[in-house]
């Protein structure tokens, strides 16, 4: 692994262009926050379902049809935050055509693009051998994307996400609310990969792994509540 850089500075000198997939969720939000925010970075495309309502001189935003891509722009990095619940979806069928589909759309798009660095968000527990649908997807995802090549990949299992859902017009998760606050209560008691994580946490620690990996590499909670 190469020495950590001086955050906001490029290893070659050269400003990079970073493309983020699913900006418009928890994490994805904080993924673009934190790539516009980035002083190595020029360009951020962002590739969404409906025009986001932002404006900055670094983003180009691109609305597009996840189950057929356009060919993307040329990019270095690209960072997908694409996910869904089988709730919201419907059923495990159009679950999979997000959490696994599209996801592997856009990383095999970006890398046709010119992509050598790959940041995605999986889910703790993924395991493409689990008996369980939403692991075993998510498992799957992780292989599929292990397989187009990237000169760096890396998967973010967050445990329990903290952040504004409601701010994102996302549903209200009672189950979730309740994961929290026990979590609060017995948090001494809880290993660091179980404990809640936030979303921006999430975000900044994938956005400087991808920067200083080379390979392959997952950060479990605990790493990323750093």
């Amino acid at each position: 692994m190469p020495s950590p850089e001086a955050p906001g500075v490029p290893a070659s000198g050269a400003a990079r262009s970073v493309l983020v997939a699913g900006a418009s969720g928890l994490v994805g939000r904080e993924l673009l926050r934190a790539a516009l925010d980035d002083r190595a970075v020029a360009t951020v495309h962002a590739l969404v379902r409906r025009t986001l309502p932002l404006r900055h001189p670094k983003l180009i935003q691109h609305e597009v049809d996840f189950a057929a891509l356009p060919p993307l722009p040329p990019v270095d990095d690209v960072f997908i935050a694409l996910g869904t619940t089988i709730r919201a979806a419907g059923s495990q069928a159009a679950f999979r055509k997000v959490d696994f589909d599209a996801v592997v759309a856009v990383a095999r798009a970006a890398k046709a693009a010119g992509a050598i660095r790959l940041g995605v968000v999986s889910a703790m527990g993924a395991d493409a051998n689990s008996r369980v649908f939403y692991s075993r997807v998510k498992g799957e995802t992780e292989a599929a994307l292990a397989a187009l090549g990237f000169g760096t990949l890396v998967v973010a299992r967050p445990s329990l996400l903290v952040g504004d859902r409601p701010a994102l017009g996302q549903p209200h998760r009672a189950g979730e609310e309740i994961g929290l606050k026990v979590s609060r209560w017995l948090a001494p008691l809880i290993p660091a990969n179980y404990r809640p994580v936030t979303a921006a946490a999430v975000a900044r620690t994938l956005l400087q792994a991808v920067r200083q990996t080379q390979g392959q590499r997952v950060l479990l909670s605990g790493a990323m509540q750093a």
